[in-house]
């Protein structure tokens, strides 16, 4: 037993080092009050699921730095599904929203913390710099190209995390690279004011957010969403994680 119980601290502890060796630090997003969904920098790009804009007020969350790479996953499931498998600091893609809740269970467990998928409103409210929010149309700026992976620039693939300029929060990639899952079924917006919300309690589809290298810059707009079932896949969709 006690060379069982060595071995297995061992293994651990193998692992931590691997999954801290290539994890990017979280980033701590201070609660706040904001307008979640077309607001006026939005311009005449706002689409109808993103009407009516409404109040959102957040308690206090991290999420991550990066959007999850595949060595991160490769560190916790053991395997790659990415399309662009040759690539350790591009995001994992080809994760469906029930592949990530496999891998947040995983890592759950070998870690002792409970890391989880941001929601939708979390996401919104740290792509647009929380408390610091400069009012842009993208993550970070009003000209995408300075801050994201998208159809005109990204060379049909998606590129190595963190190579465009950070947001107000110094968080990265929030607009293109990959679509990012969050924790909320799917649901229309409504007019009443919101704390903490986590999205609808009944649906078969999940919502994603942040555009990707495959669309145009319309979909990397801060207040962009769309949707997929649980079980889905795209080479244009990952995650990052919140605390």
């Amino acid at each position: 037993m006690k060379k069982q119980a060595i071995t297995f601290l061992l293994i651990l502890a193998g692992f931590l080092t691997s999954f801290a060796q290539s994890y990017p630090e979280m980033v701590i997003v201070v609660g706040g009050t904001f307008t979640m969904g077309c607001t006026s920098e939005q311009g005449r790009d706002c689409q109808k699921n993103e009407k009516p804009a409404h109040q959102v007020t957040l308690s206090d969350f991290h999420i991550g730095k990066y959007e999850v790479t595949q060595a991160q996953w490769h560190a916790v499931m053991g395997d790659n599904p990415s399309t662009f498998s040759d690539c350790d600091s591009c995001p994992v893609e080809n994760v469906s929203w029930l592949g990530v809740y496999r891998f947040l269970e995983k890592l759950n467990s070998m870690t002792g913390k409970n890391y989880r998928l941001p929601t939708e409103a979390e996401w919104e409210f740290a792509a647009r710099g929380g408390n610091l929010s400069r009012g842009y149309k993208y993550s970070g700026s009003s000209t995408p190209e300075s801050v994201a992976w998208y159809s005109d620039n990204s060379s049909k693939k998606t590129h190595p995390v963190g190579q465009k300029s950070p947001n107000e929060l110094g968080i990265y990639d929030m607009s293109g690279n990959v679509s990012e899952w969050c924790q909320d079924k799917y649901g229309d917006y409504s007019k009443s004011k919101q704390a903490n919300p986590s999205g609808p309690s009944e649906g078969y589809y999940y919502v994603y957010r942040g555009g990707s290298w495959i669309w145009d810059a319309l979909n990397a707009r801060v207040s962009a969403r769309h949707t997929f079932n649980s079980a889905s896949l795209s080479y244009a969709l990952g995650f990052r994680l919140a605390l």
